[in-house]
């Protein structure tokens, strides 16, 4: 058999890697919203506010009420989890 019909018919399981790369990408992003756990609003940009064409005239965002951010999915999780625990001592 040629070496390159040798490499090409290798069939084996990487399911473990791809696992390993998950739970790190998981990892990873808790501490991201332990550290940062706000992210800019969606439909302001992270400005809090909309101004009018003319530019006199302005008003709060109504998704984020005015803060320009909004808190991210992954620290709702991670305050619900601690909610949890701090409510079964």
């Amino acid at each position: 058999m040629t070496p390159l019909l040798a490499a090409a018919s290798h069939t084996g399981n990487h399911a473990g890697g791809w696992i390993l790369l998950a739970g790190l990408a998981g990892a990873v992003y808790i501490v991201h919203c332990v550290i940062w756990p706000y992210r800019p609003c969606r439909k302001c940009r992270g400005f809090g506010r909309f101004g009018s064409p003319s530019g006199r005239s302005w008003r709060y965002c109504p998704r984020c009420g005015g803060r320009g951010a909004q808190l991210r999915p992954g620290r709702r999780i991670w305050t619900h989890l601690k909610d949890l625990d701090r409510n079964r001592r």
